[in-house]
């Protein structure tokens, strides 16, 4: 994998990782725009694209009816990681919001949201997609770059994944539980827990436990990218086996 892909896998890695992003969005206040920040939960598309379930009524909504133009700042450190947050790599990317009206991006969004479902059905919440523009990657000391639209989304075509995520993540959740598990304590690392499956996408799959997410990245694993039913079936069983022969620590 040349240099550019490797940095534009990175950045998608902190994208789809996180449960959370700084949205930043032009303050609708007459004729000033200002510069507007706010905390929002996130999921990510098949193809990375980010999706926000946000309230009419909240200012950055209005917000972006204004002007569509915003930024999400994807922080990869977290508060146990590192002394030194700005020691840790993040991601601040460029992109367009509009309204989205897909069942299926709004059933992710839940699945790794469950809070979110007690509103999601609310008049005035509506789904947002943020269509990738550039993105500015800070990875650490001297690996500072932009990485273009381009090269930022995953360009295989994940239909047939998406259509089937559904019945994987209630098959993993009702029938593999232990699996689940031992991808978060042996593979990840992560305190034992109920974890369960909330999505599965062409470069890894999110895991939640409580409050806790978790992502694993296949190609961590040198697995995958993982387009149809198929190929997600085996790459999770591969992944179970070396759960299984790793040593618990």
């Amino acid at each position: 994998m040349d240099e550019t892909a490797e940095r534009a896998r990175l950045c998608r890695r902190l994208m789809r990782a996180q449960a959370h992003a700084v949205l930043a969005t032009s303050l609708a206040d007459g004729a000033s725009m200002r510069p507007y920040a706010s905390l929002v939960a996130v999921a990510c598309d098949m193809d990375a694209s980010p999706l926000l379930l946000i309230s009419g009524l909240a200012q950055h909504s209005r917000n972006i009816a204004a002007d569509p133009r915003v930024s999400l700042l994807f922080d990869g450190g977290g508060p146990a990681e590192k002394a030194d947050p700005l020691a840790a790599p993040r991601l601040s990317l460029l992109g367009e919001a509009s309204r989205c009206d897909d069942q299926r991006s709004l059933a992710r969004f839940v699945a790794r949201h469950p809070d979110a479902e007690q509103y999601a059905r609310f008049a005035d919440f509506h789904l947002y997609r943020v269509a990738i523009g550039r993105g500015h990657l800070v990875a650490g000391f001297g690996r500072i770059a932009w990485v273009e639209a381009e090269e930022l989304r995953f360009a295989g075509d994940a239909r047939l994944l998406a259509e089937a995520e559904p019945e994987i993540v209630a098959h993993m959740n009702a029938d593999h539980a232990e699996a689940l598990a031992l991808y978060a304590s042996r593979l990840l690392r992560r305190p034992e827990g109920a974890w369960r499956l909330t999505g599965i996408d062409p470069e890894g799959i999110d895991l939640r436990c409580e409050t806790a997410h978790a992502r694993l990245d296949f190609a961590g694993h040198s697995l995958g990218p993982v387009l149809e039913p198929g190929a997600a079936r085996q790459v999770l069983v591969t992944l179970a086996a070396k759960a299984r022969a790793t040593v618990a620590g």
